[in-house]
């Protein structure tokens, strides 16, 4: 295929190129054709939609493991936003209240337990004390801190990054899939028409063979 045909090529949305369907093998070979030389060019081809399938297929993987935490993390954060919302609002009508409510409040702003993972298989229980501030792993064992709206900020414009990448993911491997199809398609037709070549050229020079044997 010449670079100013790669250039024309019909390609997807993230630029995957498409694969053109061989419909007529004489006419892709041309004049003198090598039958030989187009099947490894085609393998070649099939070897790279293969190759790009793999590297989609491990992303997709990988997508699919982090929006989950994502999600949890999120979840957390507006938890602990939300606590903080409910106490200050209370320390706000405590004025207003009764004996009886300030003890309910003092109970409400006791440190929150809970049990955070530190492996797979590993656990540990801590209080979370009032806070407005939480820490992010960031990747590459970097942590970084923010205050709890920019942590849920963040968090929300990861998770959207994420799930907007996951169907850009899905719907490539969707694409090659179909490509990788068409791509074997055309290998076998190649390979089909060199067979069928070979023994036509075959027949045709045994069938000389035999005329000049009876002419003898």
């Amino acid at each position: 295929m010449s670079t100013g045909e790669v250039e024309k090529q019909e390609r997807n949305a993230r630029g995957i190129p498409k694969a053109p369907f061989i419909s007529n093998v004489d006419e892709y070979l041309g004049a003198d054709p090598d039958a030989e030389s187009a099947l490894k060019d085609l393998q070649a081809v099939l070897a790279k939609y293969r190759y790009m399938d793999g590297n989609l297929t491990t992303r997709r993987r990988s997508l699919e493991e982090k929006i989950p935490d994502i999600k949890k993390t999120l979840t957390m954060v507006e938890f602990l936003q939300e606590r903080r919302e409910g106490k200050s609002k209370a320390g706000e009508d405590g004025d207003d209240l009764d004996d009886e409510d300030d003890l309910g409040d003092e109970v409400s702003k006791k440190p929150l337990k809970t049990t955070f993972e530190l492996n797979d298989t590993l656990y540990a229980e801590a209080e979370l004390e009032d806070t407005d501030t939480v820490f992010l792993w960031l990747g590459a064992n970097v942590m970084l801190s923010y205050k709890i709206p920019a942590a849920i900020s963040l968090l929300r414009s990861k998770l959207s990054a994420a799930d907007a990448s996951l169907q850009n993911v899905i719907s490539d491997l969707e694409f090659l899939r179909e490509q990788i199809t068409v791509m074997e398609v055309n290998i076998a037709r190649v390979y089909n028409w060199d067979v069928k070549t070979r023994r036509e050229k075959r027949e045709a020079a045994e069938a000389s063979s035999g005329k000049k044997e009876i002419q003898a």
